[in-house]
Parts: structure tokens; sequence; C-alpha cells
């Protein structure tokens, strides 16, 4: 969804994105001087020397503040490729005695980048805009065409804190001039100013007031972020988590798809608290990478880089928790989608397992009772099964009907109607994410005849 978090929906639009918010700052900061100075009857005249040292001041730092969003690398993970054997020229797992040593092997339930084919650590996710990892990503912003993440939080931070400051003084010479039009506007016309430094004025009015509300709530957002030590994307995790848990009780197993059995989801979707909120001061600090508070709004102060020295130790790969979950390491929480389509597994493959594996459950020991009540089960189970089918028509009809730019997923939409794809996650890359406990459910492990058994159900139910 469009908006000011996510830029223009449209693909394409938003290379023109950085020029505009350049053309934006060139305009309200050197246009509306130019008209101050020009128009002797827009009283009170032309900007004092303190109010333009000032004003040209706070431009000076809006313009580096958004040079460093734009430019500062947001991070990337670096971790060690597999090491060739000289000797046979395959790959080894293990590096020789001479090349430093190679990160340890992931354990099993670590999150997994498909993508980068590599760990993915805490709180960061695959952009499908910078193609990698990307540490503590908060959003990908297309006005800075950069992701705010670790590193760059603190530099967009700043550019907002600047930009805000500057169109708050703009807004206040604007209006009195507004103010003064206003006391005379009794007096004749040709006493006041013409009519194009009138409408210039309006024009100038007008777009400083939509930037500055447009970016005074973008500045309240990041601020509220900044506090609780949560990004984007964790508040929409946090929202989605609360929105399932709120439904869990109130809702029929219809609700989690056409497997119809919610109790080994609902077993798995138990309440998790967002782990990294440490306090208030604690959040500020670990942010900006410095407890020094003098420093949080220095325009030429750096910010928090990850370690590139130790991988999978330090900053970005590792993160403090606050101990309000039993187990650390909890988030994000299940996607309850993901949950039921691991569950549902392939088309076809539940029935089969359980056709020969299990007995059927409806009979017991053969009697005129057990026939009659084994009779009124598989009615229910009829009934039921064919309220799943109607439901799951439906829901294929509804996703035909809804577009979304990547293909047949169920997206879970936040209040703002915003995906992670709208943030600027690659949905592709999380799916799956999490590394196997062993190695039983991997597609090299599995029979080539249960393979084209597979590939024969999803032909014929596409023929259908």
């Amino acid at each position: 969804m469009s908006g000011i978090k996510t830029g223009p929906a449209t693909r394409g639009l938003q290379v023109f994105a950085i020029p505009a918010v350049c053309v934006l700052i060139a305009f309200l900061g050197y246009y509306s001087q130019w008209l101050f100075k020009s128009s002797p009857d827009l009283l009170p005249g032309p900007l004092t020397t303190r109010e333009s040292g000032i004003f040209n001041s706070l431009l000076v730092t809006v313009w580096y503040t958004y040079y460093k969003a734009c430019t500062v690398d947001p991070g990337r993970y670096n971790t060690a490729p597999p090491y060739k054997s000289k000797s046979s020229g395959k790959k080894s797992p293990g590096p020789p005695e001479s090349d430093p040593p190679a990160p340890a092997p992931a354990p099993s339930g670590t999150r997994w980048c498909k993508k980068c084919a590599a760990p993915k650590p805490p709180r960061a996710h695959h952009c499908r805009h910078c193609a990698r990892c990307i540490p503590k990503m908060d959003h990908h912003c297309p006005w800075t065409g950069n992701c705010v993440s670790l590193q760059t939080f603190p530099y967009f931070l700043r550019f907002l804190v600047y930009t805000n400051a500057a169109l708050l003084t703009l807004g206040y010479h604007i209006l009195l001039r507004l103010s003064v039009i206003w006391t005379d506007r009794h007096l004749p016309s040709y006493l006041g100013p013409t009519l194009p430094h009138l409408i210039a004025l309006t024009l100038l009015s007008l777009v400083c007031l939509a930037t500055l509300l447009a970016l005074s709530i973008l500045l309240v957002t990041t601020c509220k972020s900044w506090a609780l030590n949560t990004t984007m994307i964790e508040d929409f995790e946090i929202e989605r988590h609360d929105a399932f848990l709120s439904r869990i009780d109130s809702t029929t197993s219809s609700f989690w798809g056409p497997d119809g059995d919610a109790s080994l989801l609902q077993s798995q979707l138990s309440r998790i608290e967002f782990p990294y909120d440490l306090g208030f001061y604690a959040n500020l600090s670990q942010a900006m990478g410095t407890g020094n508070f003098l420093l949080w709004f220095w325009p030429l102060a750096g910010g928090p880089k990850i370690n590139p020295a130790t991988p999978g130790k330090g900053p970005g790969w590792e993160w403090e928790e606050n101990g309000f979950n039993d187990v650390p390491g909890q988030w994000p929480p299940p996607d309850p989608e993901k949950l039921r389509r691991q569950k549902s597994g392939w088309p076809g493959a539940a029935s089969r397992v359980k056709a020969e594996t299990e007995r059927d459950p409806f009979y017991a020991d053969g009697s005129a009772e057990d026939a009659k009540t084994a009779f009124a089960a598989r009615q229910r189970a009829d009934f039921e099964r064919r309220q799943r089918q109607q439901q799951q028509e439906r829901w294929e009809v509804l996703d035909e009907l809804e577009e979304r730019e990547y293909e047949g997923e169920v997206a879970w939409t936040n209040a703002e109607g915003d995906t992670l794809w709208d943030y600027g996650v690659d949905e592709e890359a999380e799916r799956d994410e999490f590394i196997p406990i062993g190695g039983d459910e991997e597609d090299e492990d599995v029979p080539i005849a249960e393979l084209l058994r597979r590939r024969k159900v999803l032909v014929r139910e596409e023929d259908e």
C-alpha cells in the first residue's frame, strides 16, 4: 500500500523519489528566501541576518543528514564461504590451517535466508531492493533509496529532526507574512503584495504545511520505535501476533484453512512477549550506538556498526533480551499461515499416510450400535469436509480478486493495509526460513517415487 513510509506503489516511480526530495528541499529552502527578498510588500520584508543565518544553518544540516541517510551502508553480513580442498578440489566444511577460522555452523532452529544461502541473525530481514539481509531492518525508505537499519537509523532520525525544525522555522516566517496580509485585508490592493506574489506565498504555505504534517507524523512514529526499541517490521509482527491470538478463542477451525484441525496451530501460537525492550534509556543508547545523549542529535556524529571481525558475535549478530519469555530466541513469533501450510504438506500426502498407517477411527468391535455411531460420525465428518471445501473455494476467488505483486501467497495486512512486502521485505526469502531439525524433511532424502507421486498430484489438480 502506498504511503509516506513506503513511497509510490507503482514500480519504476521510486527512481524519481530522491530527485523529488532534492527539488522539494530547494523549493522550500531557497525559493522562499527569494520570495521574501524580491517582494517588499510581503511584510515584514526579507529575513534579517540572524534569521537568515539560523534558517540556512538548518538547511545545511538538512542537506548533510539527508546525504548521510542516503549513502551510509545499511550493513551486510560477512559469512565465510565453504573452503575447497586442494587435493580433491571439492568443497570442505573445514578451513585450512593457514586460513582464519570459519564461523560455527548454525544450530537447528536458526533462521535461514534462502536468497543469501546463509544464516539469518535475529532482527535481520532480506530486503528485496538491496538484495541482501539487512541487520535490524526497519524498512526500505524509497525517499532515501536506502534501508533504515542498525547502521542508518541514527542518520535517518537526525534527518527527520532537522527537517522538521527547518519546516517549523519556515512556517513561522510564512505565518508572520500571512498575518500581516490578514491584518491589512481592508486596505486598497495596490498597497499590498501583487497577485503573483500572493499565489506564490499561498503555494509555498500549502507545500510547507503538507510536508510538515507528513514528516512530523513520521518523526513521531520513528521516535516511538526508538523509545520502544522496535522497528516497523517488528511493529507489524507484534500487531499480527496479537490479532491472531485474539481470534483463537472466538473462531472455528475453518479460520485456519482447509485442513480444519486448529488444535496443533493453537498450541504453537502461545503468547510471546517482545524481547528487545530493555528500558527507555537503554533502548535509546542501543539505537544510537552511544550512551552520550549529546551526540544523539549532533549532525557529524556516527552510529552503531555491525561487527565484521568476528561473524556471529557482537552488534548486529547478537541482541540482548529482557527475559520476559521463558526461552530466549523466540522472536519473531510463528506465522500462522506458515504453520498451516507446513501442517497441510503436499496435496494428498496426509490422506495417503492415514490410509497406510491408521485404522478407521469410526469402527470399533463391529456391533450394530458401533455401526450407527460410526455412520453418524462419518456424516459429521463429511459435512465438515464440504464446509471446508466451500470455504477454500471462497478463498481462491478472493485471492484472484486481490491484486498482489507476489503470486498466490496469503498475506496478513495491518490496520493501515500494509504487508511486509510494503516495507521492502522479500517475502520469498522469509518463507520456510528455519533450518530443519535433522534431515528427514529435505527433498534430497525423499525417494524418487514419492517425488513423482507429488508431481502427478499437482498436475492433476491443475488440470481439474
